[in-house]
């Protein structure tokens, strides 16, 4: 095969004059001489027995056979660069550790994972439940992503996503036991996924009830297993924008009311500064904010019309929705963190 191609260097010559349209041009883009472009053009037309330059203008113009000629020897070059290219690029193998919050783990990474293996299958990924800041500094942990403030010091640290907070229900659970009003939560159970109970007393104070009274409270470690238990039923959650909407869409969890409020902290990523350019890090990092740009739910609120719809008219139209009063700012106060 060698022995019926062309010499290399005069199709680099061959291909550079034909694109820039001069000999000067090409010369300046190899670095090299005008003489040695021409030189290496008439050495390629001699050994092809074809001439592939018209000269008689100020610019060259391919001949038929140059033309013929032109488009195989660009992308074989094209061809060569990608390679070169890729040859160069860093190595995106090996082993990645992860932390993350359970309820972002398992209702929003897991379901997309697929996606990260399929594009990167010689990255070796091991997967934590866990909100703690701890691993963050540990030598054995690459990427946190925390629901917090985003003040760990020491850490490279940027904002994932912004969160907003409403109460979200089984369906089978408000077809048994509707929910007409902010005051029939007072016959249900609340599950609680922080510590202290301040996400449900924000949304109550937003909702104008913070005096109701809460007969059945069950508190939980974590809003994955508050999410999971309203997932089955046990009561009403407080869900947020990213790990409870493709529940909502689905039609596993509805929104009984119309009413959010927005989280004290949000998700973050965060890492060690020494390891924030390690590039099997950062294709994990890039690949994490290019897939929550291109999955854009629908508001849970939508989805939760569109759901409560045919319950509200079984319910003789008495079911009423609680508001956001427009314009009234909302008080979060601080609370400990939402895993």
């Amino acid at each position: 095969m060698s022995s019926r191609l062309p010499p290399l260097n005069p199709l680099r010559a061959f291909e550079a004059a034909a694109r820039r349209g001069t000999v000067s041009a090409a010369a300046r883009e190899l670095n090299v001489t005008h003489g040695a472009i021409s030189h290496q053009i008439r050495t390629l037309e001699e050994s092809l027995d074809a001439t592939l330059f018209d000269r008689s203008g100020k610019r060259l113009k391919l001949t038929s056979q140059g033309a013929l000629l032109l488009p195989a020897v660009t992308e074989a070059f094209g061809g060569i660069a990608a390679a070169t290219a890729l040859m160069k690029r860093p190595a995106t193998s090996g082993s990645l550790t992860i932390t993350c919050v359970p309820a972002l783990l398992s209702f929003w990474i897991i379901p997309r994972l697929d996606r990260f293996i399929e594009q990167y299958p010689e990255v070796k990924l091991s997967l934590v439940a866990s909100n703690d800041t701890g691993p963050l500094y540990s030598r054995d942990v690459d990427v946190s992503i925390l629901y917090g403030d985003g003040n760990w010091p020491d850490c490279w640290t940027r904002l994932w996503r912004n969160l907003r907070l409403f109460p979200v229900a089984s369906p089978t659970l408000l077809n048994s036991r509707p929910l007409r009003s902010v005051r029939d939560l007072s016959d249900h159970t609340l599950l609680h996924g922080d510590q202290d109970g301040r996400e449900w007393n924000t949304w109550f104070a937003a909702a104008d009830a913070a005096d109701l009274v809460r007969s059945r409270q069950l508190h939980m470690s974590d809003a994955r297993l508050s999410t999971e238990a309203a997932l089955h039923g046990q009561g009403i959650a407080l869900g947020d924008s990213i790990t409870a909407a493709s529940l909502i869409t689905r039609g596993e969890l509805v929104v009984p009311f119309d009413l959010s409020v927005p989280a004290n902290d949000a998700f973050y990523v965060a890492c060690r500064q020494e390891v924030r350019a390690a590039p099997i890090v950062r294709v994990f990092i890039d690949w994490l904010f290019a897939t929550l740009e291109e999955d854009s739910l629908p508001e849970p609120q939508t989805s939760a019309r569109t759901l409560l719809r045919g319950r509200a008219a079984r319910a003789e139209d008495n079911f009423k929705p609680v508001s956001a009063p427009s314009g009234r700012p909302i008080a979060t106060p601080k609370r400990k963190a939402r895993a």
